[in-house]
C-alpha cells in the first residue's frame, strides 16, 4: 500500500479538509432534517403533530431536501479526495482512533447508500427488494450519528483548521509566488462552483424563477396534462376508462350510514375553488387551481365531525399508497377537497379523474388519485 508521504498534493491539507467538511456537514444536516419532515408526513407519529399550515411547507422542505441531497455528491467526493490517503493509515491502539475510524466508515457507507438510493428514487428506478422509505429513514440516523461522533472526535482539529488562514497564493517578495496556496484556494472555489451549479440546475423544479435552468431535474413542473407533470399514469396504475366512466360512483361511508354519489351528485353539493401546490417526493412542485367538494362537508354528511379522520381508497390495482389515511386536522380544513377539476378544466385521467384528493401541506404520494371510496373514521379508529 502506498505510504501517506507518497502523496504531496497541497490539497491534502487540514484547512482544506475542514472547510469542505463544514459545507458537507451543513448539507447533511439540512438534508437530514427535511428528510425527517417528509418521512413523518408519510408515516405520522403522535409526538410530532403536522397540520395543513403553511400550505407551502412540504413544497419548500422537500425541494430543499432534494437540492441539498444532490449537492452532497460533489462535496463528499471532494472531502474523500482531500483526506486520502489518511483514510488508510495503519491501525493504532487508541480508543479515540477507533472511534474516529468507525464513525468515518459508518458515515461514508450510510451517506453513499442514501445518495445512491435517493437519486434512484428520484428517477423512479427500484431494482432492490426492500422498502425505500423505511431503509432511507433508518440510514439517515446512521448518517447523522456518524457525523456527530466524527465531529466530537475531531472537534479540536476542526476548530484550529477553520481558524487558520488559507494562503491566497501570494507570499512576501523574498519567497515569491506560493503555488500551493493558490492550488488550495482554487480547489475550494472549484468545489463551491460545481456544488452551486448543481443547486441552480436542480432548484428550478421548486423555485419558479429558476425553472428554465432545471436541467438536472427529472421532470419540469410545468410540463404535462393541464400544466402539471405526471409521476404515475392511469395506465401504470391499472386504472382504465371502463372503471372511471358513467358507472363510477363514490362510496361514502360514515357513522350514520353510506352514500353512493355520482359526479353529478358531487357537482350538486356545491363546488369550491382553491389554489394549492402539488409537491412530490422527487422534489418537483407546482401551484395549481383545484375545484371540487370540501372533504369536511362529505364527512359531516355521513355523521362525522371535526375529530374524524378519513380512510381514502383508490381504484389503483396495487401500490403502497393505494389506501391512505387523511388525519382529522387535514380533513377538517376548508381547503382540503375531493377535486374533480384542475386549472379550469375537468380533471385529466392521469391526474386522477374522476376524483382525487388535494390537501394543503401534504406529500404528493398522499394526494390520492382515482378515489372510489371514503370511509369516515371515528376518533381513535385505525
Amino acid at each position: 500500500m502506498p505510504a501517506e508521504t507518497d502523496f504531496h498534493s497541497p490539497l491534502h491539507d487540514d484547512r482544506v479538509v475542514a472547510r469542505i467538511g463544514a459545507w458537507l456537514g451543513l448539507s447533511l444536516s439540512i438534508c437530514f432534517l427535511t428528510g425527517l419532515f417528509s418521512h413523518y408526513q408519510q408515516h405520522p407519529v403522535g409526538w410530532l403533530p403536522l397540520g395543513p399550515n403553511p400550505t407551502w411547507g412540504y413544497r419548500v422542505t422537500q425541494g430543499l431536501h432534494i437540492v441539498t441531497g444532490t449537492s452532497i455528491v460533489p462535496l463528499l467526493l471532494a472531502k474523500l479526495y482531500s483526506v486520502y490517503p489518511r483514510l488508510f493509515r495503519p491501525p493504532q491502539r487508541s480508543l479515540k482512533y477507533l472511534l474516529e475510524k468507525l464513525s468515518i466508515a459508518v458515515l461514508i457507507a450510510a451517506t453513499s447508500f442514501q445518495l445512491i438510493t435517493g437519486l434512484m428514487n428520484v428517477a423512479q428506478w427500484y431494482p432492490w427488494g426492500f422498502g425505500f422509505t423505511g431503509a432511507h429513514h433508518a440510514a439517515a440516523w446512521l448518517v447523522i450519528g456518524g457525523l456527530l461522533v466524527h465531529i466530537a472526535v475531531k472537534l479540536p482539529l476542526i476548530r484550529s483548521a477553520l481558524a487558520a488562514a488559507l494562503p491566497d497564493g501570494v507570499a512576501p517578495p523574498r519567497y515569491g509566488f506560493d503555488p500551493d496556496g493558490a492550488t488550495r484556494r482554487g480547489f475550494l472555489i472549484a468545489v463551491g462552483a460545481v456544488t452551486g451549479g448543481i443547486v441552480v440546475l436542480t432548484a428550478g423544479q421548486t423555485v419558479a424563477p429558476l425553472r428554465r435552468l432545471a436541467l438536472l431535474a427529472p421532470r419540469r413542473p410545468d410540463v404535462g396534462p393541464q400544466g402539471l407533470p405526471i409521476n404515475r399514469t392511469a395506465s401504470a396504475a391499472g386504472v382504465t376508462a371502463a372503471v372511471t366512466g358513467a358507472s363510477w360512483r363514490l362510496e361514502l361511508a360514515g357513522p350514520t350510514g353510506t352514500r353512493s354519489l355520482s359526479l353529478a351528485d358531487l357537482a350538486a353539493l356545491g363546488q369550491h375553488r382553491v389554489e394549492l401546490p402539488i409537491a412530490c417526493v422527487e422534489g418537483w412542485s407546482a401551484q395549481a387551481r383545484w375545484t371540487g367538494v370540501r372533504i369536511r362537508d362529505l364527512v359531516q354528511s355521513v355523521g362525522g365531525d371535526d375529530r374524524s379522520a378519513v380512510r381514502v381508497e383508490s381504484l389503483e390495482t396495487s401500490g403502497g399508497y393505494r389506501v391512505s389515511t387523511l388525519p382529522a386536522t387535514f380533513a377538517n380544513d376548508s381547503r382540503t377537497l375531493l377535486a374533480t377539476g384542475l386549472n379550469g378544466g375537468v380533471l385529466h385521467l392521469d391526474h386522477g379523474y374522476p376524483a382525487r384528493l388535494i390537501a394543503p401541506n401534504r406529500p404528493g404520494v398522499l394526494q390520492t388519485k382515482w378515489i372510489h371510496r371514503l370511509t369516515v373514521l371515528t376518533e381513535g379508529a385505525a
